[in-house]
């Protein structure tokens, strides 16, 4: 198995490919435009002070600033962050907002700092990033394991050395220029994703139960807008196990015991199964909504719901995408589904630019209109030229930013 970055590569290469790009503009296209590695020293609760590694990778800018989120994990390294840069490149052309792609992050492991330290390690990694971004150069944005608190004291840190300018950041509170709806965004975009698909197919809703291996914020807010749609969602997971009832769970209630209790599992009316089992429980529908690589070729065989959605970036390897496909089954890929999270940064975005706070209704019908646009596109493209949703995805994003390379003077 590659790396993460060399299936985005590749994924990529064989739309070029199909598209005919020629040689030197694919090395324009596929080659990051800066990658930075920086070191954050911390001062620490207990007098010391430890040294954090982080990254920025700006990949492309063909079409507007640089685009993507901040995640700090354990597991961040430059090969991730460069493979969802190039994620973020194609996301944001398939969305059709004016955006390029790129990603950050910080290598930690966040519950094992305090709060204090957390804000330090945050205002850290800005500054030494903020001479890197702007909002007209590049515009980060909450990720794994960062929220809109850890945005407010990034862009706080950034008007300290620049002047206030909150349209450098999105994914903020309300407060400091977040947007309304911002929250649910990604949820509430591969809902709309996902109904569409359903109504080329002929499925009706309450006949489509759907299961949802994470119930972070995108896992959840989805589980919360299907509800209202009338899908069944009938097994949500979290790290610590997954819940299953054939009839439906109530999304919010169990929302409520996970931040009652720091997990779903234990729900009242529901039955307790193992994390890994979610996946082989009955359902039309399996979101992913946790962490990538979660589907390989070994465990695509344990996957027993027929359509599959990739909430979270890079969730199927591409091994485990031929398997699943071979079994018949469809993959609505990642830069589709998960769009809706940048649809709505590009709002917040622009509310920013031109000093404006658009009511949430705005917000919904905008995003509502960007993802059934691009979810109508692929599943046209994929149709006429009999390919996977994926191939049709990258198809629509390659080929808009390639325009834009050649519209910018590319020879």
């Amino acid at each position: 198995m590659g790396s993460a970055f060399d299936a985005v590569r590749g994924f990529s290469d064989r739309a070029a490919e199909r598209l005919g790009l020629p040689d030197g503009l694919r090395a324009t296209l596929f080659v990051p435009e800066r990658e930075v590695t920086v070191h954050l020293e911390v001062p620490m609760d207990h007098g010391g002070m430890e040294v954090f590694e982080g990254y920025r990778v700006q990949f492309n800018s063909a079409r507007g600033p640089y685009k993507g989120g901040l995640r700090f994990h354990p597991e961040v390294g430059l090969d991730e962050v460069r493979c969802f840069a190039a994620l973020m490149t194609w996301k944001t052309a398939l969305m059709h907002v004016p955006f390029g792609g790129g990603k950050g992050g910080v290598a930690v492991d966040p519950k094992l700092l305090s709060e204090a330290e957390l804000e330090r390690l945050s205002r850290t990694f800005i500054r030494a990033i903020g001479p890197l971004i702007g909002p007209m150069v590049d515009v980060p944005a909450p990720d794994v394991n960062t929220n809109p608190t850890i945005m407010a004291w990034m862009v706080d840190e950034y008007a300290r050395m620049y002047g206030y300018q909150p349209a450098v950041i999105t994914g903020k509170p309300v407060e400091v220029g977040g947007s309304l709806g911002r929250d649910a965004a990604t949820g509430r975009g591969a809902a709309i994703a996902l109904d569409h698909l359903a109504r080329d197919r002929g499925w009706r809703r309450e006949d489509t139960p759907v299961s949802i291996q994470g119930y972070g914020n995108a896992g959840s807010w989805l589980a919360v807008v299907l509800e209202e749609m009338g899908y069944p969602v009938v097994a949500v997971s979290d790290t610590r196990g997954a819940l299953y009832s054939p009839a439906g769970l109530p999304a919010t209630e169990v929302l409520a015991h996970k931040r009652a209790t720091g997990s779903v599992v234990g729900f009242v009316g529901a039955e307790t199964i193992p994390g890994a089992e979610l996946v082989s429980m009955e359902a039309r529908v399996l979101a992913l909504a946790a962490l990538q690589e979660a589907v390989t070729d070994e465990t695509a065989t344990d996957v027993k719901p027929r359509t599959i959605l990739e909430v979270a970036n890079y969730p199927v390897t591409p091994e485990g995408e031929v398997a699943l496909l071979d079994s018949g089954a469809t993959v609505v890929p990642d830069i589709l589904s998960s769009g809706g999270g940048v649809a709505v940064s590009y709002l917040e975005w622009a509310q920013n630019v031109q000093g404006q706070a658009w009511p949430e209704e705005r917000v919904n019908t905008t995003l509502a209109e960007l993802m059934g646009t691009a979810t109508r596109l692929v599943l046209a493209r994929a149709e006429a030229e009999g390919i996977t949703l994926r191939e049709a995805a990258y198809l629509i994003g390659v080929e808009r930013v390639a325009r834009a390379e050649a519209a910018r003077g590319y020879r």
